[in-house]
């Protein structure tokens, strides 16, 4: 980048204190737990009282590691498989879309959703929120 480009960005980044936290780092840990199946270990990137929000608009927020423990067991005994596709960060949170392709037997679904956290300073998921309907699910 130019030294010109390279000032012009500043003035859109602001001149804040860097992160003390990866967010892209953390989002990659979390896909490769998810594709792992080991609940503990997903449920163990949260914050005692983190929240989740699963789809966006479905009625439930999941409050507490606990919670969000029992959230997640609707994936145990499937195969899964995520991509990441995009991601954007900005100091304790990212923006990320990614693929991920569910099986059981023969079935196979992929959902393509867009999921937002926050990170707390100890680098657990503080909030996370997924953004995906029925549209979004696919058979492969």
């Amino acid at each position: 980048m130019t030294d010109g480009a390279a000032e012009l960005a500043k003035r859109f980044l602001g001149s804040g204190p860097a992160p003390t936290v990866d967010p892209a780092a953390l989002v990659k840990r979390y896909l490769e737990r998810i594709a792992a199946g080991n609940i503990e270990e997903v449920a163990a990137l949260y914050a005692e009282d983190a929240t989740v929000e699963d789809p966006v608009g479905g009625g439930k927020v999941h409050i507490g590691r606990q919670s969000i423990a029992e959230f997640y067991r609707a994936a145990e005994n499937t195969q899964m498989v995520t991509e990441l596709l995009q991601i954007r960060v900005g100091g304790r949170s990212a923006a990320f879309l990614f693929a991920v392709t569910i099986g059981a037997g023969e079935d196979r679904i992929r959902i393509e959703p867009i999921e937002t956290m926050t990170f707390n300073g100890a680098g657990e998921i503080a909030s996370m929120k997924a953004y995906w309907s029925p549209a979004d699910i696919t058979e492969v």
